[in-house]
């Protein structure tokens, strides 16, 4: 058995308690796909698997069913001290932790080695109403929730244009594919401090070659971007962005964000680790990852 195998049963185990009381709504399906993308060892491949799961109700049998495999596969000492180590990690990503949610964790621990369902419950609902409580003070959340809280920059691009009636001949999709790309691009120049103008202006010609946009239009994008970039999420944006483009466009994405790193004149340590989180989130390889780092010179890599 591999560490590999031991996280997906864990996966599966949450989103089938979420499913306890027979309904996961829109919001709250979006909140466990949020802290379950931010779990480094699901690829891509596996992710599709957990989808299967969210797609429909699980009913009480199957969810008994998995959570006796998850304890069958958490059996020694080093595997349950993973499988806590990934949950804390989980429920630790949006705030510290109240006394009565740190009981709830900590009978979930206890549980894990007795194979008892009865907890698995409330660790959903506790994971998704923190996750909830985040997004929750969103202005004009009725009318925007989907647009203001999975996609930022897009929310923003299309209200700015709106207010000076400037139209643009690209599709609302592709807008949306923009939004997140731009978000990307924001939060990754902001990694090592303030935005040179080298930085900006590689930004501007990643979203120019990939939208065949004009230059005023490139550097609009970049400036709502970056506006925003410090209340971006980076597990939403990354899940967000896998959902809409292939793998080959994702790994176009990530050589133009080394690209960006480097424009300044070398990509920086911190920089460099921050795109290896993000080729994780994109669920590219860890070669993928050395593929498009390799491709900046020797002398534009920080040792």
């Amino acid at each position: 058995m591999n560490d590999n195998q031991l996280i997906m049963a864990l996966a599966k185990v949450i989103i089938a308690a979420a499913w306890a009381d027979g309904a996961i709504s829109e919001d709250e399906e979006i909140c466990l796909k949020d802290l379950l993308w931010r779990i480094p060892e699901i690829n891509a491949q596996q992710w599709n698997e957990l989808e299967i799961y969210l797609a429909s109700p699980v009913g009480a049998a199957e969810r008994e069913r998995l959570v006796g495999e998850l304890h069958s596969l958490a059996s020694s000492p080093d595997q349950r001290a993973l499988a806590f180590s990934t949950l804390d990690e989980m429920v630790n990503a949006d705030g510290t932790l109240t006394a009565a949610e740190r009981d709830v964790v900590a009978e979930i621990k206890s549980g894990l080695e007795t194979a008892n369902t009865g907890s698995w419950g409330s660790f959903s609902r506790l994971l998704i109403g923190r996750r909830v409580q985040v997004t929750a003070a969103a202005p004009n959340r009725e009318a925007y929730l989907n647009d203001f809280v999975r996609n930022r920059v897009y929310y923003n691009l299309r209200l700015r244009l709106q207010a000076n009636n400037i139209s643009w001949d690209i599709s609302d999709e592709e807008m949306r594919r923009l939004g997140l790309a731009g978000g990307l691009l924001a939060l990754l120049a902001r990694v090592s401090g303030d935005v040179t103008g080298e930085e900006q202006a590689a930004m501007t010609s990643a979203l120019q070659r990939a939208w065949s946009l004009s230059p005023e239009s490139a550097q609009f994008v970049v400036e709502v971007a970056l506006a925003d970039g410090d209340k971006l999420d980076l597990y939403r944006l990354l899940r967000e962005i896998c959902e809409v483009t292939t793998d080959g466009e994702r790994r176009a994405l990530l050589d133009a964000l080394f690209a960006i790193a480097a424009a300044d004149g070398q990509a920086s340590f911190q920089e460099i680790e921050e795109l290896r989180l993000v080729a994780q989130g994109l669920k590219l390889s860890h070669q993928e990852f050395i593929d498009a780092k390799l491709k900046l010179p020797r002398t534009q890599r920080a040792a």
